[in-house]
């Protein structure tokens, strides 16, 4: 299932491009979850420690378990640099899980991850892995929700125009890696989980960050975190492609070279094991 091509290149514009999460969500989850401090947090898929360094501190320990090398070697700069200690980095994918012998977890999060999973057996497997009690926690943006007043002077990222740009490029099927992105599954996370043991999740929502701005080089650096916009799918034409979109970018926001990025709210997806 898992393709080390999906995000080559991108480990290093990760952390700089992609929204954060609802500043409330480490809150949120204690307050669902009984949160103290104490116990086991396993983030699987965890990138540069998106979700995983963000609640540590609501945890005893954190293993960050990620398949690409360059993902957790910047999660070990930024776990260096935000200074939280208790920190595992595992290198493994989500279907590893039941040969790691990993200590049981309170909890196991996913951010943005568990789509690119086979996801009952992963499901599965990560029922095995929670101690009794704990719970699976799927975290997602929800751009639907209802936004914000834009901040004043900020235009919103022209993601339309930056498609048509990147479909000119790379074609108009999307890619993730060596496949087209349509192969990961669509199914909603509610729909999956009920057909495991974990049974059907409850949702609810953080509050999304209302005042994200990214300047020109942050905006390209989220494209280029993406699976279907990461370096390598542009070959030779890389410098060619990131010329173009700065230019595009400073003719859409002219004055100030700045951009307002509402991600939505934050939604997450909580499972419990009985």
């Amino acid at each position: 299932m898992y393709d080390p091509t999906q995000f080559k290149g991108a480990a290093r514009y990760y952390r700089h491009g992609r929204p954060p999460y609802s500043a409330q969500l480490g809150e949120v989850l204690a307050g669902e979850l009984g949160l103290d401090g104490s116990g086991q947090l396993l983030d699987v898929g965890s990138g540069p420690g998106t979700v995983g360094l963000q609640l540590a501190p609501f945890f005893a320990h954190v293993t960050l378990l990620e398949p690409d090398a360059d993902m957790l070697a910047e999660a070990r700069v930024w776990a260096a640099a935000d200074r939280v200690a208790g920190v595992d980095f595992v290198r493994a994918t989500a279907e590893d899980l039941p040969h790691l012998r990993l200590p049981q977890m309170r909890t196991v999060a996913f951010g943005q991850s568990f789509h690119r999973t086979d996801r009952v057996r992963v499901a599965e497997a990560v029922w095995d892995a929670l101690e009794p009690g704990g719970a699976i926690v799927l975290i997602v943006h929800d751009p639907t929700r209802p936004a914000p007043q834009q901040l004043p002077d900020t235009p919103p990222i022209p993601h339309d125009d930056v498609d048509r740009l990147i479909s000119a490029y790379l074609g108009r099927q999307r890619r993730s890696g060596a496949r087209p992105a349509t192969v990961y599954q669509t199914e909603r996370f509610e729909q999956t989980l009920a057909r495991t043991r974990f049974g059907r999740p409850r949702v609810i929502y953080a509050p999304g960050r209302p005042d994200i701005v990214r300047d020109v080089d942050g905006v390209i650096a989220g494209y280029l975190s993406m699976s279907f916009a990461a370096p390598h799918l542009f070959g030779s034409r890389l410098d060619e492609f990131i010329a173009e979109l700065r230019l595009l970018l400073e003719n859409a926001s002219p004055a100030s070279g700045l951009f307002w990025d509402w991600p939505g709210d934050t939604e997450i997806h909580i499972a419990e094991r009985r």
